[in-house]
């Protein structure tokens, strides 16, 4: 079964999964819509707060830290300890538990980061 929007073409395959609407990948193997989001290396730390997918609990994520590594992680643990809360690294994404965005930018702008806060 294939399901087609009329303006993109086949969006849904059940022999493949979910397809891009613009290049016709795979969902997971697409390349245009990570063109999309912002460059990782523009030199601005984005803070963002989302509940999708988290049954509605909150977190803060910081996105675009130049660092990688064991430099990104002590990074995390040091911004946990200043919130009291927990959380993790995924894809180079620090995730805090909670809604600690204006703790987040006091502390990264006294790090020497450009910070800006993303999202609603």
């Amino acid at each position: 079964m294939k399901i087609q929007n009329k303006n993109s073409g086949i969006v849904y395959s059940t022999e493949s999964g979910k397809l891009c609407p613009e290049c016709h990948e795979l969902a997971a193997k697409c390349s245009c819509r990570k063109k999309q989001r912002p460059p990782a290396d523009d030199g601005i730390v984005r803070l963002m707060r989302e509940t999708k997918g988290r049954k509605g609990k909150g977190v803060t994520l910081i996105a675009g830290v130049p660092l990688n590594g064991e430099a990104l992680k002590k990074l995390a643990t040091t911004l946990k300890q200043k919130c009291g809360s927990g959380g993790s690294i995924k894809e180079g994404i620090i995730e805090i538990q909670g809604d600690h965005r204006d703790t987040l930018e006091r502390e990264l702008t006294g790090l020497g980061y450009i910070v800006k806060q993303a999202g609603g």
